[in-house]
């Protein structure tokens, strides 16, 4: 995965980590790899972020603890060439993420395609609370139309318990707050897979963790 670059591992691991963990722009992380005595440009820290960002996250599910079967799912919008485009998160009844998806479109088809990723990731949960939203629900009967086990997923429509998962949109939405948003939807997908990674990693969601934040984070590139 490091072949053919020209700093080590850790150099670039180290960059990464810092714009994934930080709400730092690249310049930012330019001038701190230049106080270590690395010296990089901004725009090559970003692609090593766009190239790793997605082998850490289909790394992650690998090592990921299971999640409750009680669900809190709801979604945010996120600036991506100006526009708004919708960031669905889920996590479970104690705060724990089980799974994102960056959308184009806030619809039925795009609650649904969530559901397919998380449900992959994680197993079928119980119960999923969401808010109002008409293309949640209509995305989670779908799901359950299709699905050939007896036992459907149970909707439940509860505002207060979707607190904690508004509360984990904040803590994403503070990473990007330094830029104007994203020009690319594919970059914006892979920037916030990162992120997503770190922010697991510190909710202490992954087996066999290392004595650190970033020392985990190293091991998921082995």
């Amino acid at each position: 995965m490091f072949k053919h670059h020209r700093y080590p591992r850790v150099v670039i691991l180290q960059a990464v980590y810092f714009k994934l963990r930080f709400t730092l722009s690249y310049r930012d992380v330019e001038e701190l790899m230049a106080i270590r005595g690395v010296k990089v440009d901004h725009s090559t820290i970003q692609r090593w972020v766009f190239k790793f960002s997605k082998v850490l996250e289909g790394k992650i599910n690998k090592r990921k603890r299971r999640v409750s079967r009680s669900w809190r799912m709801d979604e945010t919008y996120v600036k991506v060439g100006g526009m708004d485009r919708y960031l669905y998160r889920a996590v479970d009844k104690y705060g724990n993420t089980v799974d994102f998806l960056l959308t184009k479109r806030r619809m039925k088809g795009s609650a649904q395609k969530f559901l397919n990723k998380a449900i992959l990731n994680n197993g079928k949960p119980r119960i999923i609370n969401i808010d109002k939203s008409g293309a949640n629900t209509s995305g989670i009967k779908t799901w359950n139309n299709r699905s050939c086990t007896v036992k459907k997923i149970k909707i439940r429509q509860c505002k207060y318990l979707n607190n904690i998962v508004e509360q984990d949109h904040r803590t994403i939405k503070r990473r990007i707050t330094i830029s104007c948003g994203f020009k690319e939807f594919e970059s914006a997908q892979r920037t916030l897979a990162g992120i997503e990674v770190v922010h697991i990693i510190r909710k202490g969601q992954i087996i066999d963790s290392k004595s650190t934040v970033f020392k985990t984070f190293c091991s998921l590139a082995a």
